[in-house]
């Protein structure tokens, strides 16, 4: 599969004299964990892993050349059960995933690193990431941190709708592969579908509420589609690929000053 992620950082291409070098104390991993998952009509399946592996990649090349940041090998198959029913999704069990992120980190663990930083691409991952963020932190003493790809990055020209309910195969989705891997867009299959109506204000809602409902995609979206790629463009992936990476990198730096305040 396509990478974006500079020689230099890529973890697996040292060997294990080069890792044994490694300062243990300072050295930051990230492990990507995204999904092989349907994206609609116009999207290919690794959608997440592409998108993940893009702004990862623009984020380590900004970093100082000295920084000991490396990337993983990423867990491409995530928590996607909601997309079953759509031929090519291949979902992991919560117990599963959860079993491969802890299996790692032991890994780790045993070859002495410290820092460990899960960078997240799919939503249906988030909550699993955060458990297993506290629980590498408990059992094996990993100063462990999570994020999202985007690095919390604000997204200009997006609509409130599509910026509420643009949850999957959206503008923003689309525009990133426009701008990264162009060849693999469908420009003539787009289809539109929302999940929730931003004007219609309920104490019930899909995401982000006092009180939500569990959705399968197959539900409310038939063409696989939550949100509009209508108004996706190559000229908005680059300026928002440009914008999470900023943001991704700066809070790698954040990650790789990161002390604890109190040590046991």
């Amino acid at each position: 599969m396509q990478t974006w992620i500079p020689d230099s950082r890529q973890f697996a291409y040292l060997n294990w004299k080069q890792v044994d070098a490694l300062d243990r104390e300072k050295t930051l991993l990230v492990l990507p964990t995204a999904a092989i998952e349907q994206h609609g009509h116009h999207l290919p399946l690794a959608t997440d892993t592409l998108i993940n592996n893009v702004l990862l990649g623009k984020a380590l090349a900004k970093l100082s050349a000295e920084a000991p940041v490396y990337a993983l090998p990423p867990v491409c198959y995530g928590k996607s059960n909601e997309h079953i029913g759509f031929p090519g999704t291949m979902a992991l069990s919560a117990q599963t995933y959860m079993a491969v992120l802890r299996d790692l980190g032991a890994s780790l663990h045993a070859a002495g690193f410290k820092k460990l930083v899960l960078y997240n691409s799919h939503g249906g991952n988030t909550a699993l990431n955060d458990v297993m963020a506290r629980d590498l932190r408990a059992e094996f003493g990993l100063r462990t941190f999570q994020m999202g790809a985007s690095g919390g990055a604000k997204f200009e020209d997006i609509a409130p709708q599509e910026r509420a309910y643009g949850f999957h195969a959206g503008e923003y989705e689309t525009s990133v592969l426009l701008a990264a891997t162009p060849a693999l867009v469908d420009t003539s299959a787009y289809t539109v579908n929302y999940i929730a109506d931003v004007t219609k204000t309920s104490v019930l809602k899909p995401e982000f509420a006092p009180a939500t409902f569990a959705w399968l995609t197959r539900d409310i979206a038939p063409s696989g589609v939550m949100g509009d790629p209508n108004p996706s463009s190559a000229e908005k992936g680059e300026r928002w690929i440009e914008a999470a990476a900023t943001a991704a990198a700066a809070c790698l730096e954040a990650m790789l000053a990161y002390e604890n305040h109190h040590k046991p």
